[in-house]
């Protein structure tokens, strides 16, 4: 190759939420005041977990979770006496195992053995493979939408959506759902639900919300009033509450509104699954497990053909490749919240675990290697390859995409993921990068097929290929398009 100057490349945009968050208004003085008591404290409209996934029809959306304390009894003007508040009637839209009850004052029970009804978000873009995964595994009456996939299915199904989904970022158990006026109604929602059949008072909780042109005015304060809710149906029921944890709950209560309508979830997952629970290590900006999954299931690439990718930063295109080829289960390394849940059976888990690992493969069809010009980067890879038991398998080196002599194979599949800027010097550094991968690419993986995924809409012509297949993605909340080039000598142009 000619001799090349050292350009200063941007680091990669880190994702952020899916979407712009509307400030929630600033509570009434009544009810900034119960927020002040019970150490509630305004989440600003961000998600409270770090993860890029989506509600279904949520879009513009404002998120908030409870903040009460600990121990607390946070209670409100709904049921200061400690007692049940009044009848609640049962003729809202229940689902699955809800069993609608009498106009009592008897919270619907909940039946483990009947089919639930689910919802699992994932990256926007990927949502038509969530949805053949989920029926490969058995799920029903799947239903696609922006941003997510729901299904029916015994409980059966949650144990083998949870262990084997490559691309949901969770797994959320419908309870109920209802129209809403205010924020009453949302605590009349939280309290039609039998909440100790499913998990033990002992359990820590946490509620979130994420709405949609909801005219209620602080969504802090209706996670609070769900949070009530839930407590008064435990004190009612055993004269003790469950005690709220923000960080590192036991039990996670999603609460997601339209402007009409509320439903009521309970995570199965606990932790996004895209934490798979190798990853030790890691550099700016990481691709999400399940964005880099999809993305090579998108690609066509099936395990018998070689992967390169030479940014590969902290191995997640490597990592997730590996597991693909050998048919690893993705949730092999992790727990999951339904594990702390009252209809959690141990035995049929482990079962389900062993069939996993009895299923899986032991070596690679095609070699998978990564290459990263940055030696921080390729020792996290490492020590992610070692912790995901896959370091032997998978080769990781050193050095600039630029200096590639030769392929790693006459033939395959290079995915990467590379740098896209936002300032005006950082768009400057790539506009003569860009160019320069594009002559690699040509030069050294002719008969490949690259698939590069980029928030920068210039490189198609700066790298001066044509590519054959665009696909919109969302990393995030940045659009982004991921394109193939079908390489040959030469230009494709």
């Amino acid at each position: 190759m000619t001799e090349k100057k050292t350009l200063k490349l941007p680091p990669r945009v880190a994702p952020t939420a899916d979407a712009p968050s509307r400030k929630p208004a600033r509570p009434g003085a009544q009810q900034a005041d119960h927020a002040r008591k019970t150490g509630a404290a305004a989440s600003g409209g961000k998600r409270p977990d770090a993860e890029a996934e989506r509600a279904p029809r949520v879009f513009g959306e404002r998120k908030a979770d409870d903040r009460g304390g600990r121990g607390r009894d946070s209670r409100d003007g709904f049921s200061h006496t400690g007692r049940r508040p009044a009848a609640v009637s049962s003729r809202g839209t229940g689902s699955g195992g809800v069993v609608a009850a009498s106009n009592t004052l008897r919270p619907n029970q909940f039946d483990w053995t009947a089919i639930q009804q689910y919802y699992a978000p994932c990256p926007r873009g990927l949502e038509q493979l969530l949805a053949d995964e989920l029926a490969n595994l058995g799920a029903q009456d799947i239903d696609v939408k922006e941003g997510g996939v729901g299904f029916r299915g015994l409980i059966d199904l949650m144990y083998l959506a949870n262990l084997h989904s490559r691309i949901a970022s969770r797994i959320l158990l419908r309870l109920d759902e209802r129209a809403y006026r205010s924020e009453a109604d949302l605590y009349r929602l939280g309290t039609r639900t039998d909440w100790p059949a499913l998990f033990n008072v002992e359990r820590t909780i946490k509620v979130s919300v994420t709405a949609q042109r909801s005219n209620l005015r602080s969504l802090d304060f209706i996670a609070l009033k769900v949070k009530d809710a839930v407590c008064d149906i435990f004190r009612d029921a055993c004269g003790e509450r469950p005690s709220v944890d923000t960080h590192a709950p036991d039990v996670r209560i999603h609460i997601f509104m339209t402007d009409r309508l509320a439903t009521l979830y309970i995570d199965t997952s606990g932790e996004s699954l895209f934490k798979r629970g190798y990853r030790q290590e890691s550099v700016d900006a990481p691709l999400r497990e399940n964005l880099a999954a999809g993305l090579l299931l998108l690609s066509g690439w099936n395990g018998h053909e070689a992967l390169h990718d030479p940014m590969c930063g902290s191995g997640t295109f490597l990592i997730e490749a590996a597991q693909i080829a050998l048919g690893l289960a993705p949730g092999r390394l992790r727990r999951f919240g339904f594990e702390g849940l009252s209809g959690f059976d141990a035995q049929k888990w482990d079962g389900y675990r062993e069939q996993a690992r009895g299923a899986a493969r032991e070596t690679l069809s095609a070699p998978i290697t990564g290459r990263d010009r940055d030696a921080v980067a390729v020792e996290s890879a490492r020590h992610n390859l070692v912790a995901a038991g896959l370091d032997h398998l998978v080769d990781v080196q050193q050095g600039d995409l630029r200096d590639t002599e030769q392929a790693p194979a006459a033939e395959g599949v290079l995915i990467a993921n590379p740098p896209y800027g936002v300032r005006l010097e950082e768009l400057d550094a790539l506009a003569e990068f860009y160019p320069e991968l594009g002559n690699v690419l040509k030069q050294q993986f002719s008969g490949w097929r690259a698939w590069l995924l980029t928030g920068d809409l210039r490189l198609p012509k700066l790298i001066r290929l044509t590519p054959s297949r665009r696909l919109p993605i969302y990393n995030g909340a940045l659009d982004c398009r991921f394109y193939e080039f079908k390489l040959v000598a030469g230009s494709n142009r």
